[in-house]
This record gives structure tokens, C-alpha cells and sequence, in this order.
């Protein structure tokens, strides 16, 4: 079935924010500034402050559903379908995940380049896609002087915290989307309920961290897990740091958004597919800023995490289907798979509405 206008336009918003959202990330890591009791300039490395700053832009959906909804109440006759009233709690395990997933990926980013980072993120799908695109992205950013700056343990774990963070996220959107599609949830009150919870904990989370030693893994000064006042600093030092923390922010409640609506009224499909491109404008705006150098061993590792997605996406399906040699077979699998929906499952909003 072919999109809608308003499809497209989410299509785009979640490309070109999502896009926003890692490049300002990794903006802000680029920076450098002296921190608290007149400490030695020192790079910005706060994942767990940058996570916060993510959960605030998530949490700020919720005043716009709200704002949105006064609104139109005040007209003659309202518009807007606010869904149905639902248990906040539900949204307790999804905010979990966001929480885990997303802080161990800042933690990640600050280990790799913007364009492997976003790469390995679309890596989830597939143990072999994984495994390929983790040699061949590390591979090419040695080749070309990418990780000069870092040490092979610094990449090689970075990389894999990307690969257990996605497990997680995979998790998130599991429930995500089956809460949608059994509910009626708009899209703006479930990112702001996600994001309510996400800010409340790992702020409080911060507290304990600030006294958590953990060696040389904590890159900051202090080497602790996490030095939210020594980031406070830094920014002070430094105030071109809080426009890359609010690019972050801003873009993440878009991307949000724009990511529970292509759920809604896509798939969960659709939307790993649509995250997976991210990486083209990523790596594009990467080395026109000159954060990376052009190698094409990124190309072949980028084919094949995108060959990866599609083959688990099946995407395949309709070339196989033209092969007289496997239509047959697609089609005795096709109705397997029905048996199995049809003993149970749920119906999408969609299909509800």
C-alpha cells in the first residue's frame, strides 16, 4: 500500500532528527574545557548527563500533548483524539530499557566516530550482520586514522557496548509496540510518559554515580562512573557545549515522536529500516565537517548491515516471488505464518480504528 503525505512527512522527521540528535551528541563530545577547583582542560565525556539532557527533550512531548489538548478543547468542536486513559506504570519497563540502552550508547559513542557508531546501532538484527560490520567498520576507521585518538580496547568496546545496548533496545521497542498496538496511545503522551520516568530515575541516578570509582573507564577527572557537577563546569567554561546538549534535546523529542508514529501507523519494520538509513546522512555530514576520512571498507560494512536489515525484513520477498522456483515455497510459508496470527494475535490500531 502506497504512504500517505502525512506518512512521508514522519518518514523525514525521523531521518533528518535522528540525524541531528547523533551528530550533536558527538559534537558535544568534541569539545574540550577546564572543569571544577580550576582542573586541567579535559574533553567533555558525560554520557549519563547527555542521557538526562534526552529523557528532558522525551519528557517535554507531554507538555506538548497537554498544551495541544487545551487547546483544542477551547474550540467548538475538538479535533484532536487524545486516546484512551491508560496506567502510567505500563510504561515503567519500555522506560527502563531507554534508560539502560541509551547511556550505555552515549558511554559507546564517546569510544567510536558518529559514522560506526550509527552503523553498528542498525547492527542488532543478526549475530553474522553483527559480526561482519563490526570487522569491517573497525577495520576501515584504522585503515584510515579514524581512531587515532583512542587505543584498540577503548574501540573494541565501544563497538560491543553499541552491539548489548541495541539487545536492549530491541527489548524496548517489543513492548512499545505491542502496548500501541493494543492500545489506543497518542504518540505525544507515550514518549512524554517514557520520558518522565527515564529523567526522574537517572537523575537520581547521578547522586550515587558521583561517589561510584571505576578506574580509568571513567574519563573524567575524578574517574568516576559519572561526574554530572564537573559537566556543569565544563559548560560554564564552555557555553557552546549547551547548544550541542540542547541539539540533542530538542532533536530527540522529535525523533521520538516521529519513531512511535511510524509504529503506530507503519510498522516496527518500517522504523528499524528508516534507522538504518540514518547512517548515509550521518557519514555524509561527518566528512563534510571532517570528523572522518572517506574509506570505502565503511561502504562494504554499511552493504552489508543494510543487506542484513533487509533480509530480516524480508525484503527479499517479492524478487523471490517472481522465481517459479520459489514462489511456491514463499507461499506454503505465508500460510503457516497466518495460521499462527489468526490463533490469537492482535489486530494493529490501524486495523482497529
Amino acid at each position: 500500500m502506497a504512504w500517505t503525505k502525512y506518512q512521508f512527512m514522519l518518514a523525514g522527521m525521523m531521518l533528518v532528527t535522528g540525524s541531528i540528535n547523533t551528530l550533536s551528541a558527538k559534537w558535544a563530545d568534541y569539545f574540550s574545557a577546564p572543569g571544577c577547583k580550576d582542573t586541567s582542560e579535559h574533553q567533555f565525556t558525560h554520557p549519563f548527563v547527555q542521557a538526562v539532557g534526552m529523557f528532558l527533550g522525551e519528557l517535554s512531548c507531554l507538555a506538548v500533548f497537554y498544551i495541544a489538548l487545551c487547546q483544542d478543547r477551547r474550540r467548538p468542536e475538538p479535533r484532536m483524539n487524545p486516546g484512551q486513559s491508560f496506567n502510567p506504570l505500563l510504561f515503567l519497563p519500555p522506560a527502563l530499557c531507554d534508560m539502560t540502552g541509551t547511556s550505555i550508547m552515549y558511554v559507546a559513542l564517546n569510544m567510536t566516530s558518529a559514522s560506526s557508531f550509527q552503523m553498528l546501532r542498525g547492527a542488532w538484527l543478526g549475530i553474522l550482520t553483527t559480526i561482519l560490520g563490526l570487522v569491517v567498520v573497525g577495520l576501515a576507521d584504522f585503515t584510515n586514522g579514524t581512531h587515532s585518538e583512542y587505543n584498540l580496547s577503548q574501540v573494541i568496546t565501544g563497538d560491543l557496548l553499541i552491539i548489548m545496548a541495541q539487545v536492549i533496545v530491541a527489548v524496548q521497542m517489543v513492548l512499545e509496540e505491542k502496548f500501541i498496538y493494543k492500545h489506543d496511545v497518542h504518540p505525544l503522551k507515550a514518549v512524554g510518559t517514557e520520558g518522565l520516568f527515564g529523567f526522574l530515575i537517572l537523575s537520581f541516578l547521578l547522586i550515587p554515580m558521583y561517589f561510584i570509582p571505576v578506574g580509568s573507564l571513567g574519563q573524567n577527572p575524578r574517574q568516576v562512573l559519572e561526574d554530572a557537577l564537573d559537566a556543569f563546569c565544563q559548560i560554564g567554561h564552555q557555553p557552546l557545549i549547551v547548544l550541542a546538549l540542547l541539539g540533542n534535546t530538542v532533536s530527540i523529542a522529535f525523533f521520538n515522536f516521529a519513531g512511535l508514529s511510524v509504529t503506530k501507523e507503519m510498522s516496527a519494520t518500517t522504523r528499524m529500516v528508516l534507522d538504518s538509513l540514518r547512517t548515509v546522512l550521518i557519514w555524509a555530514v561527518s566528512l563534510a565537517l571532517g570528523w572522518e576520512r572517506f574509506h570505502g571498507l565503511q561502504v562494504l560494512g554499511f552493504l552489508i548491515l543494510l543487506s542484513g536489515t533487509a533480509l530480516y525484513n524480508g525484503l527479499h520477498r517479492p524478487l523471490l516471488a517472481r522465481m517459479p522456483c520459489c514462489a511456491a515455497w514463499l507461499e506454503q510459508g505465508d500460510a503457516q505464518e497466518g495460521e499462527g496470527l489468526l490463533s490469537g494475535a492482535e489486530g494493529s490500531v490501524n486495523q482497529q480504528s
